[in-house]
C-alpha cells in the first residue's frame, strides 16, 4: 500500500457507520472526535437515512477524554441516545481517539446488554481498516451480539435467503441495486433478505438470518466474510458470485447459479430467464439504428478506476453486450493478495467468445491512474473514451475528451435516488446512462 493517498475511493474503518445508517431505524453511537462522521457523510453519504448526517449521537472526543478516558461519558451518551432517538437497533462504533487510549467500549455496551437493550459495540479505529473491512465487521458483530441472542425463526426455512451484495453509501448505487437483486430473485420463487435499504424488513429481517436456506454473495471478497462466518456459526452453505451482474448476459448466468446451488426447479427457472431476456433484448433492438449511426462516435474503450465488484461487473457487461473494450483496470478497494489472485482469474474469463487480455493494476492510490490513462489515450488519438470512476475524474475525462460515468464516491456531481445497475433493469440504465452522456456532447 502506498504511503499516500492521492483521491482516496474510499474511507477509514468508522465508514462503516453508514452500514448501520442504511438498516431501517439503526442508530449509529461514535465514540470519536467531533468531526469524524461529518466528514464520513459529506464524503460517501448522499441522504441522512433514518439517524444519519449530522444527527448521529458523538462523544466529541477531546483531550481531557484522552488524558482519562471517555467510557464514562460514552455511558452517558448511550444513555441518553436510548431515550432521546426511538430506534430499534444502537451500533456503538469507535473512532481513532477511543482506539489509540484504548477505552473499553465492550464493558460499556454490555451494561446495557445485560438490561435487554438493542445495543452492539465495535471497535472501528479509523487506522485499522478501511469501511470495506469494517463492513463485514459490522454485520458480524451485530450476528453475533444482536441477531444470535433474538433470532425468531424455528429453524432452516427453505427458500429463504440472505443476499450480501453492494456496500451501502460506499457503493451509491446499494439501494437500487439491492432492490433489483431482490426482485429478480424472488422471480425465482426465493424470499430474500436483503438487510438494507427500502426493500429490507428492518432488524426483526435481521433476526431471521439464521434461518436461511443459503447465503448469496454478489461482490468480489467482502460478502465472503460474513458468508464464511455464518457458515462456521450456523452451519449455512453460501454462493459466491464474483462480481454485480449487469444486463442481460451475467444476470441469466447469476440466476442459473443461484437455481441450481439452491435446487430449484430447473424448468421454472429457464421459464423465469426466458420471460426476463425477452423484454431485456427488446429494448436492446431499439438500438441497432442509434448503434449504426452514431458507430464512430460512441466509445469503443473503457478504463475503470473502482472497486473489485464493479470493475469485474461493468468490464464483462460492457464488453459482451455492447463492445467497449477494456484497457486499464485500476481497481482501488485495497484487495489482499489472496483476493487479488481470484479477482485476474474472473478477468481472464471476461469473454465470452474468445481470450482476451485485461490488463489489471490493483492501486489504491488513485490519483496514479490518471497519468496513465492520459498516456493511453495518446495511442489511440482516433477512439471515444469512457472512463469508469467518480466525482475526481471528471477533469481527466474533459482533458482527453472522454465520457464519464460515476460508479464511486465521492459522486459529487450526480444525484442518487433509486438507480441501480443491477440485474436486467440496472444494465438497460446502464446503457441509457453511457448514451446519454455520449449525447449530450453533440450540438
Amino acid at each position: 500500500m502506498p504511503e499516500f493517498i492521492e483521491q482516496p475511493r474510499y474511507t477509514c474503518a468508522l465508514g462503516a457507520l453508514q452500514s448501520v445508517v442504511a438498516i431501517k431505524r439503526g442508530v449509529p453511537i461514535l465514540h470519536s472526535g467531533p468531526g469524524c462522521g461529518s466528514k464520513i457523510h459529506g464524503f460517501i453519504g448522499q441522504g441522512e437515512g433514518y439517524a444519519g448526517g449530522n444527527t448521529v449521537p458523538c462523544t466529541n472526543a477531546e483531550e481531557r477524554d484522552v488524558v482519562f478516558g471517555g467510557e464514562k461519558k460514552l455511558h452517558t451518551l448511550i444513555e441518553n441516545s436510548l431515550k432521546v432517538i426511538d430506534g430499534d437497533l444502537y451500533v456503538v462504533m469507535t473512532g481513532c481517539t477511543a482506539a489509540i487510549v484504548g477505552d473499553d467500549i465492550q464493558s460499556v455496551a454490555a451494561d446495557f446488554q445485560t438490561e435487554g437493550k438493542p445495543v452492539v459495540w465495535i471497535e472501528t479505529g479509523g487506522f485499522k481498516s478501511n469501511n470495506y473491512v469494517s463492513h463485514a465487521q459490522v454485520v458480524n458483530a451485530i450476528i453475533d451480539q444482536y441477531v444470535h441472542k433474538n433470532r425468531t425463526g424455528g429453524g432452516v426455512q427453505k427458500g429463504l435467503v440472505n443476499l450480501f451484495a453492494s456496500i451501502p453509501y460506499q457503493d451509491p448505487y446499494w439501494n437500487g441495486n439491492l432492490e433489483n437483486l431482490k426482485r429478480i430473485l424472488e422471480g425465482l420463487g426465493l424470499r430474500v433478505n436483503v438487510l438494507f435499504g427500502n426493500e429490507s424488513g428492518g432488524v426483526e429481517e435481521w433476526k431471521t438470518i439464521p434461518d436461511a436456506q443459503f447465503n448469496i454473495v454478489a461482490d468480489a471478497w467482502v460478502g465472503v466474510r460474513i458468508a464464511k462466518h455464518l457458515q462456521i456459526k450456523y452451519g449455512t452453505p453460501y454462493l459466491h458470485f464474483p462480481y454485480i451482474p449487469i444486463g442481460g448476459i451475467e444476470t441469466s448466468k447469476f440466476l442459473r447459479a443461484v437455481a441450481e446451488f439452491g435446487g430449484l426447479d430447473k424448468e421454472k427457472t429457464e421459464a423465469y430467464i426466458k420471460a426476463q431476456e425477452e423484454k431485456y433484448y427488446s429494448h436492446i433492438e431499439k438500438l441497432a439504428d442509434f448503434m449504426l449511426e452514431f458507430r464512430y462516435g460512441i466509445p469503443n474503450r473503457v478504463y475503470t478506476i473502482a472497486d473489485s465488484t464493479y470493475a469485474l461487473g461493468f468490464s464483462r457487461f460492457l464488453l459482451n453486450e455492447l463492445g467497449i473494450i477494456p484497457g486499464k483496470q485500476f481497481i482501488v478497494d485495497n484487495v489482499s493478495e489472496k483476493n487479488q489472485k481470484k479477482i485476474l482469474e474472473s478477468f481472464a474469463g471476461i469473454s465470452e467468445y474468445k481470450k482476451r487480455d485485461v490488463e489489471v493494476i490493483f492501486d489504491p492510490d488513485a490519483g496514479a491512474a490518471a497519468p496513465q490513462i492520459e498516456a493511453e489515450a495518446k495511442k489511440y488519438p482516433d477512439k471515444r473514451f469512457l472512463i469508469l470512476g467518480s466525482g475526481w475524474d471528471k477533469h481527466l475525462a474533459n482533458k482527453i475528451k472522454a465520457d464519464l460515468l460515476i460508479i464511486s464516491p465521492p459522486v459529487t456531481y450526480r444525484l442518487v435516488m433509486n438507480c441501480g445497475y443491477a440485474g436486467y433493469e440496472g444494465g438497460l440504465r446502464a446503457i441509457e446512462d453511457i448514451y446519454d452522456r455520449v449525447l449530450a456532447t453533440y450540438r
